[in-house]
């Protein structure tokens, strides 16, 4: 069985798979396989284990793993069913507008102009933090940064005019002229860990909710936006990067606060 181990895991990485995927799916085989056998009643009992001790997504994780393997042994018959997900109907920890530009206002003022623009590039882009660290000066001057994914598909990260036009100001005065736009202090790339580690610092210091300031707020906040300023979602589903338009639908949702000041508002009887 070790044998057909290895060979899932040549055929997992012939797939084009990250290595978490990769090692996430070999992972739930190998436990499988330690401790369960290889026949219909194992792999109920398998299942079953999951419910008891995981979240939803992790036992859809296990699952999937557990499901390639058995498509790729000949054993189709004993795949598993993955188990409902009940999405919510509405959004969670997403920072406010209102907390935006709180924020962005505050690290302006304080001299903090890094991270004034940090912010700025991940509410009015729509940035992954993956994709913010790789931005280079050099996009600032042709207004927009090109993303290259898995299948050779390009999506492209525009930088609005304002803020084109303000960054070219900020990295005048810095001296530099080329190197990515954000650096640590050691004048490095800085790293996702980094950014999102400083936000809840700046969170703190400024009185803001840490669970709404991490880098994948901001992109929550950005789709949100733009669909209250231009109800398009297919367009957004573009600029999100998502591959299918149910993906980006969540951003027609309002926020439980939002919900809770409507229901407040509107139910007086």
């Amino acid at each position: 069985m070790e044998n057909s181990v290895k060979d899932f895991e040549l055929h997992l990485k012939q797939q084009g798979l990250s290595t978490n995927s990769i090692d996430s799916y070999l992972y739930a085989v190998k436990y499988f396989l330690e401790n369960y056998d290889l026949e219909l009643e194992g792999v109920l009992e398998y299942k079953g284990y999951l419910l008891e001790r995981f979240k939803p997504k992790t036992v859809n994780l296990r699952i999937q793993g557990l499901n390639k393997f058995l498509k790729f042994s000949g054993n189709d018959d004993l795949c598993l069913k993955a188990i409902k997900i009940q999405q919510k109907n509405y959004l969670e920890d997403v920072i406010s507008y209102a907390d935006y530009l709180f924020l962005k206002r505050k690290l302006k003022k304080d001299g903090n102009m890094k991270w004034y623009f940090v912010v700025w590039f991940l509410g009015a882009t729509g940035a992954r933090v993956s994709e913010l660290v790789k931005i280079k000066t050099e996009h600032i001057d042709i207004g927009y940064f090109d993303i290259y994914s898995k299948g050779g598909k390009i999506r492209r990260l525009y930088i609005p005019k304002r803020l084109k036009n303000e960054t070219s100001i900020w990295i005048e005065n810095e001296n530099r002229t080329s190197g990515y736009l954000f650096l640590n202090k050691y004048g490095e790339q800085i790293t996702p860990r980094g950014i999102a580690q400083q936000l809840k610092n700046y969170a703190n210091k400024y009185g803001l909710d840490t669970k709404i300031v991490y880098p994948h707020s901001f992109r929550h906040m950005y789709a949100k936006r733009f669909l209250e300023k231009f109800n398009d979602i297919s367009l957004l589903a573009d600029l999100m990067g998502h591959e299918s338009i149910e993906t980006t639908r969540i951003y027609l949702r309002r926020t439980s606060t939002e919900q809770q000041n409507i229901v407040n508002k509107i139910v007086t009887w």
